[in-house]
């Protein structure tokens, strides 16, 4: 199966940088099924139902949130009706989050992927714990026995914590990839068991930017430590940033995983696929 994730979607220049490459990255890599993260596709914070469907529209066919989940209060029950937008699973269960953390599609050509996302606990909210829900999820819908695909978006803010994720699913996933600080990291890799691996996919967003924000906001409060407003997402050209990966029909396993850098400042960078 031939799959793509790509990075946190950061406001319309985002979202625009998507409907413009990924309908020709899904037809040049023959792709079966995309993931994109969406928790700052509308204003950089949060989602609603017209941005989600913009990237529905452009070809996204699961898009998983973070810890922006619930910034615009409309999510809170468009979830409850797009079974295609994921919340991450460790939620306390006192909060009895809408929504579901996990779950399992099935692609054009009959083929099942099952996607999660999960909230990191250092430098993050208080969560409960992701290593056990996400132990849950493989548990309940096993690579090659249930699902023929797994993906896991570990939204989190240090690179320890994605790193120890994607060697706690290892052979157990086919994708274990972070989101949530908006840079592209050069680890892509394949694991020793066989799961494809990328500390953080990076932000779909204008990089001539502080993580896809206005410049101005951010060095005044740096330099200052005075909040001027609200941060901004940047309106220049978006560069699109993910993880390409194939695996293998009978395991589920990685085979090849390579970066996919498109449009904007970082495409020079990297060749694209």
């Amino acid at each position: 199966m031939r799959l793509a994730f790509f990075g946190d979607v950061i406001g319309k220049s985002g979202r625009d940088g998507i409907s413009d490459h990924l309908p020709g990255l899904k037809r040049d890599l023959k792709l079966d099924f995309v993931v994109i993260n969406a928790e700052n596709a509308a204003g950089g914070f949060g989602i609603t139902e017209n941005t989600a469907r913009e990237l529905f529209m452009a070809g996204a066919d699961c898009l998983t949130l973070g810890n922006h989940s619930w910034d615009q209060r409309e999510a809170l029950t468009y979830i409850v009706r797009e079974p295609r937008l994921i919340r991450p699973a460790n939620y306390p269960r006192l909060m009895d989050a809408p929504g579901a953390g996990a779950n399992l599609f099935e692609t054009h050509s009959g083929r099942t992927v099952l996607v999660m996302n999960v909230l990191g606990r250092v430098h993050m909210d208080p969560m409960d714990d992701p290593f056990g829900a996400v132990e849950r999820e493989l548990a309940a819908a096993p690579l090659g026995a249930v699902a023929d695909a797994v993906i896991v978006d570990m939204h989190a803010e240090v690179t320890s914590e994605k790193m120890a994720m994607g060697h706690f699913c290892d052979g157990r996933a086919s994708l274990v990839v972070g989101t949530h600080t908006h840079v592209p990291t050069a680890d892509c890799q394949i694991l020793p068991g066989g799961t494809a691996y990328q500390t953080d996919a990076g932000g779909c967003c204008d990089y001539d930017s502080v993580i896809g924000n206005e410049k101005e906001e951010p060095l005044r409060r740096f330099t200052t430590r005075i909040s001027g407003g609200r941060y901004m997402p940047a309106s220049g050209p978006a560069t699109v940033c993910g993880v390409f990966v194939e695996t293998d029909d009978k395991t589920g396993l990685a085979t090849r995983v390579e970066p996919i850098r498109v449009g904007g400042r970082l495409s020079q960078a990297v060749p694209v696929l």
